[in-house]
């Protein structure tokens, strides 16, 4: 008994365990990383949706983008070429955004979770922005020149939006990209009332117009319409969320995740739907349409009369 506790107390020699021991021994904290990775700040189901939803998209756009490049190539289209680029770099910042959800309330990470969260909050604003500037030009949008409006206009307002955040964030010290536990700002949440109501009032403007005798000014597609009412509804809530939340109620502060969550979900797949799939849908029909042409001159469809 006295040499097998000698052998043990020697320093540096190995201990072989059988497999069949019941001894567990650490194998390091990667599950508990990976577990709080997923469960930390907003919980599993919150961080799950952001993650699948916005990793799903990334990969459809990945599968369409041979087809996508060869269509935008043969359209030569300035517009939806720039705008089909963007939405890539929103998306992948979108995509890094949802991943790092724990970064919110990690210690030591907020300044890094500010500059994310306001590169890709205002990344998809352009979006929103250019989409709307588009719509307010009517029927007359095509070329250069346009491009240069659309994406002008656009710029100017998101960047007037990133300087105000910015003087928020890292001149008066307000969290506005920190929402845990953070109820009864003052400050930060009429910030956020300011924006959906300006927003809101915007997109009720255009359901405004396509009710009203200047529809004929706004370009002649009900997916525009359908998005316009969908964004109004949304930011509408929102807008209700904040108000609430400034008030320190408690559902005003789920109310106002909820309608985070389907924005950094479903509002890329949405800009998708209704800017650039009927773009491509277009350019298939109009290739169905001529080869039909084709064959119809070539006397194909005449024993159909017949």
């Amino acid at each position: 008994m006295r040499d097998l506790q000698e052998i043990v107390s020697q320093p540096g020699l190995p201990i072989p365990i059988s497999q069949g021991s019941n001894l567990t021994l650490p194998v390091g904290d990667s599950g508990p990383r990976l577990y709080g990775w997923l469960t930390e700040c907003h919980g599993f189901w919150h961080n799950a949706t952001l993650i699948v939803a916005s990793l799903l998209f990334v990969l459809y756009l990945g599968l369409q983008a041979r087809q996508s490049l060869s269509k935008l190539s043969h359209g030569r289209s300035y517009i939806m070429i720039a705008y089909y680029a963007c939405l890539w770099v929103v998306s992948l910042l979108n995509l890094g955004w949802c991943l790092f959800q724990a970064w919110e309330c990690t210690p030591g990470k907020e300044m890094v979770w500010n500059f994310l969260s306001l590169f890709t909050t205002s990344g998809m604003l352009f979006l929103e922005v250019s989409l709307l500037a588009f719509l307010f030009q009517g029927n007359s949008v095509n070329g250069l020149d346009a491009l240069t409006r659309t994406f002008g206009v656009s710029g100017l307002v998101v960047g007037l939006d990133i300087v105000l955040k910015a003087i928020y964030l890292f001149g008066f010290g307000i969290p506005l990209f920190i929402d845990s536990n953070d109820q009864t700002h003052k400050m930060k949440w009429g910030l956020w009332v300011v924006h959906k109501l300006v927003l809101t009032a915007i997109y009720g403007s255009i359901l405004f117009m396509y009710n009203s005798k200047w529809r004929e000014r706004l370009p002649a597609r009900p997916a525009f319409y359908k998005y316009t009412a969908i964004m109004f509804s949304v930011n509408a809530l929102s807008l209700f969320a904040c108000g609430l939340t400034g008030n320190g109620a408690g559902f005003g502060f789920w109310l106002y995740g909820a309608t985070v969550v389907c924005y950094h979900a479903f509002y890329l797949p949405l800009i998708y739907v209704t800017f650039l799939a009927d773009f491509f849908l277009e350019e298939n029909l109009n290739l169905e349409n001529a080869y039909y042409s084709e064959m119809k001159d070539a006397g194909f469809f005449d024993a159909d009369w017949e």
